[in-house]
């Protein structure tokens, strides 16, 4: 196969070198790629989000198999392009992708499938965010942007007067753009949190190791939060026992609720888990793979990276039977820039 990988982050770097090793690739293209990728892949000089010219490349270079890394790709409807040109892609739907796309949308169906998650409260007007927290008791309430904003749209704060800081910051000042138009409130979770990843074919669901990342700048646990600034897999965090819990309670009905929907599901799904004393609650969901915890993900599997993500493209992952796992732990240590994530140099 000829495989295009959408993105140029160290999750495309990874999953470029993984299906470079894969038997069933013979070729890996990468839009737009990174200096990372350029050892594993042909980089093309096309923007992660220039629609138009990714269907026109994967045209004429006959590419079996696009796989989509950054989640601006898929809301801004890559997987409904390639779809509309009979182009085989992996990845959802902007409709689904809407289950990342819009925290209240994600958090409104996670109700009507009855997953476990934080207590919530949405707002799209900041002087009812303001009188929400003005009237409540002072407890520690994490304030999240609804849209999209690169892992950094979630405010973890221990008392009011530092979400009424976060709520200016969102809705007042725009830190997020048009992504923080609208905002949840929800209550703080409390306990050990976990990366469970699993690839979706719209109804067969193969869950992949789970990891766990920590997200805060600075050692520990510190600091504002990021993008990820490592991850390691597997996590003995996630049991067997707790890992079937994840799946019968969070990730069949999620699944089961976006057909309901009619937004049915292709791609990867990442779930972030809090693992309470109540037992696993879902932080947020993400639809596609995480960075940095895809790093040391691949590092471990063993099976056809290109053959598995084909079986989901197709609607045949049923067919392909539980992944390969190499037992040896891997970890992935982000580098950032200096200032990073606020003002990175």
């Amino acid at each position: 196969m000829k495989v295009l990988v959408i993105g140029q982050g160290g999750r495309e770097h990874a999953l470029c070198w993984k299906l470079k090793n894969s038997p069933s690739v013979e070729r890996v293209y990468c839009a737009p790629g990174n200096a990372g990728t350029a050892l594993e892949a042909t980089n093309v000089d096309i923007g992660s989000t220039d629609v138009e010219r990714l269907v026109q490349f994967a045209k004429s270079e006959r590419i079996d198999l696009t796989v989509v890394g950054p989640e601006a790709s898929l809301v801004a409807g890559v997987v409904d392009a390639f779809q509309a040109a009979n182009l085989r892609i992996f990845g959802p739907t902007k409709k689904a992708a809407e289950l990342e796309g819009s925290k209240i949308f994600s958090k409104e169906l996670m109700r009507k499938a009855n997953v476990p998650t934080a207590e919530f409260h949405s707002f799209s007007r900041h002087q009812d965010a303001v009188t929400f927290l003005e009237d409540r008791e002072e407890t520690p309430l994490v304030v999240k942007a609804d849209g999209l904003a690169s892992g950094k749209g979630v405010f973890v704060c221990s008392n009011r007067q530092e979400a009424l800081d976060a709520v200016k910051q969102i809705m007042l000042e725009q830190a997020f753009g048009e992504s923080g138009n609208k905002i949840v409130i929800e209550e703080c979770l409390h306990g050990h949190e976990a990366s469970i990843l699993a690839i979706v074919d719209g109804n067969t669901i193969l869950t992949l190791e789970a990891c766990q990342d920590h997200k805060r700048a600075f050692d520990g646990d510190t600091g504002p939060n990021t993008g990820g600034m490592g991850a390691y897999c597997p996590t003995p965090l996630i049991t067997e026992q707790l890992m079937d819990e994840i799946v019968e309670k969070v990730l069949i009905p999620t699944v089961h609720f976006m057909n309901v929907e009619e937004r049915p599901f292709k791609g990867c799904l990442y779930a972030g888990i809090m693992v309470t004393n109540q037992g696993p609650k879902v932080l947020e969901f993400n639809v596609r793979f995480g960075d940095p915890e895809t790093q040391p993900v691949l590092m471990r599997l063993k099976s056809d990276l290109g053959l598995l993500l084909k079986a989901a493209a197709d609607g045949k992952l049923a067919d392909f039977g539980p992944a390969e796992w190499d037992p040896r732990p891997a970890v992935c240590v982000v580098m950032a820039a200096d200032g990073y994530p606020a003002s990175p140099k």
